[in-house]
């Protein structure tokens, strides 16, 4: 008689696996058999997590000498592996199947092979995060009780904890800041989308860095803003060369994304005046605003113009995206404006990364965190410039952030050496992806935040022959 499993919890404990003990293969091979067959059809797929041999035995009632048999062939023959201390995992997909990711992805969604450097900016340093902390802030921030009700504004201890890093970390000198000055978001993009909604009008035009932030692109022209580029240089936005009639400037002054410069004094005053006399919103994108290295972190424009500026900032570049939060900073009206679309729709942001954020913050963990971070980030930005400077391969950006700029001649030449770094293990991002219109700079924006160190120091002579190959 045929032994037919019953659907279970896992991928492969779904599957209707037939073992016939009377068949005159061994129950090992006809067990390899099946899983190959499930993988070829994708009824597994790359990145499904498989049980234990043990595990499995028990399911199918058989020895466990049987699974381990049938997985030590699978292995051999490339269709599995395991992972150190997490288990073992289909490696193949059947040739046009649905792509699948590891544990952590999204299905459908491109990411790179885990045996590839990643080399892309806008990548936290989540290696660096303190394990102990972490699950020390989760099992704090589980301990409170279930909300009855959605908190529209965020958390107010998260709102506080918000206030207190601002001050400490990100110099904000506005008089009476207090916890109504600030609304938990889901993060700048989210928060892109909400300010667009519930205060820009259908087909008004908004300035946007070019190159610059795409995502911030994409989220304003899903609620039918137009988007109109703004020039840069190495010093940040150009204010002079923002077109008229706009109402809103999105920027990012601390450390421009992805050419990486910092606003000057004067730029900074000549964009705060320009808002007041043509009735603009700027709206502050505080991308690696608290990862300076040679003075301390520069003050948000939200200090110098709080009538006009919306100030927004996240934990997915200082932290981890897991949290999935972020703050806005906002005039009065606009807060009003964002609370009022959130009735509206029954949006507002989750409040569990709000907790774990928290407590984080109370122990002290976030400080330490920023503190290493920075120290980290500095000493790898070093041993990026340095070592491709050794090879006469130019570097420009400030000394901020988590990624620096190459340079290079041309379109086509960014296109080649992106693919000749892949070839060798290298996920790099070329300048071309962060322009709206024609492509006006060309090179690579490097991250070195995403690899180990490590990693980096074996990818740096790869990169630098590259680009002395071009």
């Amino acid at each position: 008689m045929p032994h037919s499993v019953p659907a279970a919890s896992s991928p492969l404990l779904e599957l209707a696996i037939d073992l016939h003990r009377d068949d005159p293969r061994p129950l090992a091979v006809q067990l390899a058999d099946a899983l190959r067959h499930a993988a070829t059809i994708g009824q597994l797929r790359d990145g499904d997590r498989l049980p234990s041999t043990r595990a499995l035995a028990r399911h199918l009632v058989v020895s466990r000498t049987v699974t381990a048999a049938a997985y030590e062939q699978l292995h051999a023959e490339g269709w599995i592996a395991g992972r150190h201390g997490s288990g073992t995992y289909v490696t193949t997909s059947p040739p046009g199947s649905r792509s699948s990711t590891t544990a952590g992805g999204k299905r459908g969604e491109p990411q790179p092979d885990e045996q590839m450097v990643v080399l892309t900016p806008g990548v936290p340093w989540a290696e660096g995060v303190d394990r102990a902390a972490w699950r020390r802030a989760w099992r704090a921030a589980a301990d409170t009780e279930p909300d009855w009700r959605p908190h529209r504004a965020g958390l107010v201890e998260y709102r506080e904890a918000v206030v207190e890093h601002l001050l400490r970390h990100r110099g904000l000198v506005v008089g009476g800041l207090t916890v109504d000055n600030v609304l938990a978001t889901g993060g700048t993009t989210s928060a892109v989308v909400e300010l667009s909604s519930a205060v820009l009008p259908r087909g008004a035009a908004v300035a946007v860095e070019e190159p610059g932030y795409q995502r911030a692109v994409g989220a304003l022209r899903s609620t039918g803003v137009r988007v109109v580029p703004a020039p840069v240089d190495h010093a940040g936005i150009v204010v002079d060369a923002i077109p008229s009639g706009v109402q809103a400037v999105y920027c990012s002054p601390a450390h421009q994304y992805p050419i990486g410069g910092r606003l000057p004094a004067e730029r900074r005053i000549a964009l705060v005046e320009r808002a007041r006399t043509e009735n603009w919103l700027i709206v502050e994108d505080d991308y690696d605003g608290e990862l300076r290295y040679d003075v301390a972190p520069l003050p948000v424009l939200a200090s110098m113009a709080p009538d006009v500026v919306v100030h927004l900032g996240t934990t997915s570049k200082i932290l981890t995206p897991t949290l999935g939060v972020g703050w806005m900073l906002a005039p009065e009206a606009v807060a009003t404006a964002v609370l009022e679309h959130r009735d509206r729709t029954g949006t507002g942001p989750a409040p569990a990364g709000q907790r774990v954020l928290v407590e984080l913050a109370r122990h002290g963990d976030l400080g330490r965190h920023l503190r290493r971070l920075r120290r980290e980030l500095s000493q790898r930005r070093a041993l990026v410039v340095d070592g491709l400077a050794a090879e006469g391969v130019e570097v420009f950006g400030d000394r901020a952030g988590a990624h620096v700029v190459l340079p290079l001649p041309d379109a086509e030449t960014e296109q080649r050496v992106i693919a000749l770094a892949d070839e060798r293990g290298l996920v790099l991002d070329g300048l071309r992806r962060h322009h709206c219109g024609p492509q006006q700079w060309f090179g690579l924006a490097l991250g070195y935040a995403a690899c180990t160190r490590g990693e980096l120091e074996r990818a740096l002579p790869i990169l630098a022959r590259l680009c002395g190959e071009r």
